[in-house]
Order: structure tokens, then sequence, then C-alpha cells
């Protein structure tokens, strides 16, 4: 429960209930302004251009009063809980302006070393009034690469501790000397490091701002008083729903065996709780889970089909809670490999959806491809030459991840999101940004015709991408996929997305996870999966049908069989 400090009564203040609101709004630009600096300053384009990635602003108790849009669940959720941490080892009476604090250890963060946890506190005329925090994915952290081949978190990479980036506006360059010796690529590493830092500071000197322009505001109160509005409008939301126990079962390929999320949702008055008990039990490799990612997704998928319209902050979030056995595959001990635990955890929200597509009354959309297909490729000498160059020549080693996502499921009144991230939210990376930042080309791309699945609504589709080095010199693929065996399945009558494959021009079938090598001269090329259908096909109207044909997202062939329709000589669709 969210509590107000004794003897604090502005909040019930009619001055305050004007101007409060006001200043909410103003804390929401001043958060996304944070975010936007990142994606400026950021050395790493999967900041700067995808935007993975999440910022904001927190209490002195470690409690998120606001985020910004632009961002990622799973960075969001797992850095509201991830500040607390950080208070426990350094309290916040000890901190001092100009101090910066950082960590990527899973289990106190957002579930892998990739991502990189900067917390900074807030000073106004010489008092502490908050916290500002970023979370961001590195593509390079040292060790095998991000990859499910691990067997243990210390082949992932390097594993920094929540510990001093700053104190008193001085870095600390001893820590810059650790990584850079760790990482294939130190220079954007540490720029990236610092950016994070630059972005904090900018959400101070704004917050601090507005409390000048405010002289007669407190940020307690202002936090209170958003937080109290913010769980007060959950637990409306979730009271309006009738009470019960609603279950949902997922299958996914997982690496070596097939991973079960079991969920059993519970709406008892104005809390809702989500047990995974008979879930899986973790795996030998990086595809498991630490609770805090567990828990972001889980909560995301919650608030998107109860309340989505509600700010998403500490006091809209308590009323949801979340477990998961200890020693299951969503939530596991160090040190377990995790390294691409987004392969499960992006599939959280579509089970929660199925549990909530029992719930009287309510209509959630069908189930989509969920997890991010991205590229992740490493060339030079480490891999190999390209075809009549020596092994050992200059080659420029590179490492590259460029986000690709398949399509979304159709919901109960419109179609799904075609080649679009859910519920990552991450941006694609554009293809010539892709072949600027590293010496590769980008073939093809485009969606996949007949990837969605059919319905009264249709699913969204998948796309095709074919990708190969400029020089045709051989490079690693770490491939971390999945809905290749289990595709999306559609609801109420929809049928399910297409499948995805992972393989190679030359037409080498390759495996969905795992670092593998792509030959010289050859590409790669995923055929990514679609999202499910919504309703009955035969229900859809021709001229949806119609137009799905024109613009190539259905062939005539499928159109027939799928919906039933005929299609004349001259291309008119009649049912």
């Amino acid at each position: 429960m969210i509590e107000r400090p004794a003897g604090d009564a502005s909040a019930d203040d009619t001055l305050a209930r004007i101007r409060y609101p006001v200043l909410w709004n103003r804390l929401t630009a001043i958060v996304e302004e944070q975010a936007r600096s990142l994606i400026k300053t950021a050395f790493s384009e999967t900041v700067s251009e995808a935007g993975d990635l999440s910022a904001g602003v927190f209490d002195t108790r470690g409690r998120m009063i606001a985020q910004a849009v632009t961002g990622t669940p799973g960075h969001v959720n797992s850095m509201a809980e991830a500040v607390g941490y950080f208070l426990e080892k350094f309290p916040a009476a000890g901190m001092k302006p100009g101090d910066h604090y950082l960590t990527n250890d899973p289990w106190l963060s957002s579930g892998h070393l990739h991502d990189i946890t900067v917390v900074s506190p807030a000073f106004h005329r010489d008092e502490m009034v908050a916290l500002f925090a970023c979370t961001c994915h590195q593509v390079d952290i040292g060790g095998l690469g991000q990859c499910p081949d691990g067997r243990s978190i210390y082949e992932e990479g390097l594993f920094i501790p929540i510990m001093q980036l700053a104190r008193d506006g001085v870095f600390n360059e001893d820590l810059f000397e650790i990584v850079r010796a760790n990482v294939r690529h130190p220079d954007p590493v540490e720029g990236d490091i610092r950016s994070y830092a630059t972005c904090n500071r900018l959400g101070e000197r704004r917050l601090a701002a507005m409390l000048e322009e405010y002289g007669d505001v407190r940020f307690d109160a202002l936090a209170d008083f958003i937080l109290d509005r913010s769980r007060d409008a959950m637990q409306d939301a979730i009271r309006a729903l009738p009470d019960g126990t609603y279950r949902n079962a997922i299958t996914l390929d997982g690496y070596d065996r097939p991973v079960t999320l079991n969920a059993a949702l519970t709406i008892d008055g104005e809390r809702i709780a989500i047990d995974f008990d008979g879930s899986s039990p973790a795996s030998s490799y990086g595809i498991n889970l630490v609770m805090n990612y567990t828990l972001a997704y889980t909560v995301f998928g919650v608030r998107a089909a109860v309340a989505p319209e509600i700010p998403n902050n500490a006091g809209s979030l308590a009323p949801v809670e979340v477990r998961a056995p200890l020693g299951s595959i969503l939530n596991v001990e160090k040190p377990r490999p995790v390294s691409a635990r987004h392969i499960i955890g992006q599939f959280l929200p579509d089970v929660v959806l199925g549990c909530l597509a029992k719930v009287p009354g309510l209509e959630v959309p069908a189930e989509g491809a969920a997890c991010l297909w991205g590229i992740q490729v490493r060339g030079g000498p480490e891999i190999g030459a390209a075809p009549g160059m020596n092994r050992d020549s200059d080659a420029a080693a590179f490492d590259l991840l460029s986000f690709n996502s398949g399509g979304s499921g159709a919901r109960p009144a419109v179609d799904g999101l075609s080649a679009t991230a859910f519920p990552s939210g991450v941006r694609a990376l554009p293809v010539e940004a892709v072949e600027t930042r590293a010496p590769v080309v980008v073939w093809r791309k485009e969606l996949r015709p007949d990837s969605g699945g059919a319905g009264r609504q249709r699913g969204g589709l998948g796309q095709t991408v074919e990708l190969g080095t400029r020089d045709g010199a051989p490079f690693a693929l770490f491939a971390m996929y999945d809905r290749v065996e289990n595709p999306a399945k559609g609801r109420n009558g929809g049928t399910d997305g297409a499948a995805g494959r992972v393989g190679t021009e030359s037409g080498a079938t390759l495996r969905p996870k795992g670092k593998q090598t792509v030959g010289a001269g050859d590409r790669v090329r995923v055929d990514l999966p679609g999202g499910g259908g919504h309703g009955d096909p035969h229900e859809r109207p021709v001229e949806a049908i119609a137009a799905d044909i024109a613009e190539g997202y259905v062939t005539a062939e499928a159109a027939q069989a799928l919906y039933g329709v005929s299609i004349g000589d001259d291309g008119t669709v009649t049912r």
C-alpha cells in the first residue's frame, strides 16, 4: 500500500488538486525528454535507432513516479523494481550532487548482462528530492555474445554489481578501464554508459527548473498525489471485472525441448494475482528469466488489457501481484544462464491475455509473434575472412543487432499489426542504419504474404529478411527465435498465424536458437511468424479480402481456401 507522509495534507488542498495534474503532465514531459536525450547521445544503434531503453523518475523511497513513453515494458517495469535495490546498497542520505550508480546484475535489474541500469540522485536547493534512472541495451558486454548457448552467467559477459559510477561529478575511471578490457568494442560501450549518466543529469536540471518555477510545491507531495490517483484508478478498473480464477497455458519451442508457461489469474476485488505454478523448470541454456523480468512483462499484459489508459507507475502497478515458483524457467537463481531471456519473457503478455480472454465481457487480441527476431551477427577475424583473403587480414570486426518483428495478433475489431513489435515496443532499425553501422547488405526486407492468420479480423503479417556481408565473408549468427514449431494461435474461430523459419539463401536450414556460422558467400534468411486471426474467417467482409489480395497480403489461392470466396477472371471477389 502507498502511504502518505504524516501531516501532509497538500494533496487535499483545492489549489493542489488543480495544479498537480498540470505538474504530472510536466513530469511526463521531463522523462520523455530524458529518453530523447538518450536517443540523441547513445552510441549503440539499439538505443539511438531502435529505442531499446527506459527512462523514469522516482521518489527518494524508490517508487517510480513517471516513465517515458519511449521504451520497452521489459526495461521500464524491471527498472521500477531495480531502484529499490540501489537504495538498499547506497541509502539516499549518503548521496551527493554529481553521484551516479550503475549495475547490470540480471537479478537486480532487467534480466541479463546486456542491459545496464544507471541511477542518479536529483537535487534542488541542496536537498535531494528524487532519483532519475535509465536502462539501455548494450550489444557488446563481452563473453560469448548475446545467445542462449551459455551454460552459466559466467559465460555470458561482464557482470557489474551495483557500484558507484561517479562521485561528486567525477567518473570512476577504474570501472571504465575494467569495462574496456572485457568488451570487443570499448569506445561505444564507454560512450553509452557516459550518455546514460548525462540523460539522468538532464532530468535533474529539468525537475529543478520545474520546482523553482512552482516554489511552494514539494516533489514528495506531488509523488503521493500521482501514486494515489493511479492506484485508485487501477483498483476501480479491476473491481469492474467479475471475480474468479482464469487459467491459460501456451507451449513454446524452447531450446532443446518445448517450454510450457502455465498461468492462473485470479481477480479478487481490487487486486489481480497471477501464479505461474506448473510452468516448465529452469533450462540448462540461457532462455531463463529472473523474477524482475517475469514481473515486468506479466504486469504489462494485465495493464494492456484491463487499464491501458492509466499511467504506468508504482501506484498502478501495486494492485497486480505475480508469483513464479523458484527454480522454474520464470524464476531462476544465480548462476543460471539468462542472456536470451526475452525469447520466453516476451510471450508472457500472450499467456496473460489468454487468461483474460475467459473473463466475461472482456475481449482481447489473438496471439502474436511476440518474441523479437533480431538478426544479431558478428564478423571479422574472429569468425573468418572473405574468399581469397587471409584469415588474419585487417578486416574490421563488428557486432550488429538489427531488430525485426513478426505480426501481432488480430484484435476483436481491427486487424493485427504487420511487422510490428509487441509487446517489446522497440523499433526496427532502418536498412540504411544497418548498412552504415556494419559491412553488411540487407538484400531483402518485405512483408510475408499469407503469414497472418485468417479471421473476421486478419492477423498481422510477418516479414522476410535476408542479410549478408558486403565482401562475402562468413559471419556468426546468434539465433534467438521462437514460434518455429508453435505458431501464434487464433482466437474465437480465427486460424493460426504462419510459423517462422530460419535458414540461408542457399537453402540450408538453421537452428532457431544458438550461435551458427553462415558460410562465405552465403546469406541468412529469416521468415518471421505472423499473428493469429480473430473470429470466423467467413465473416470477414468481401471488400476487406479484396483489399488484402490487391495489397499482396493474401494470395488468391489462400483467400479461396481460407475465406471461401470466389475470384473471377477480372479479379473481382465474391462470396
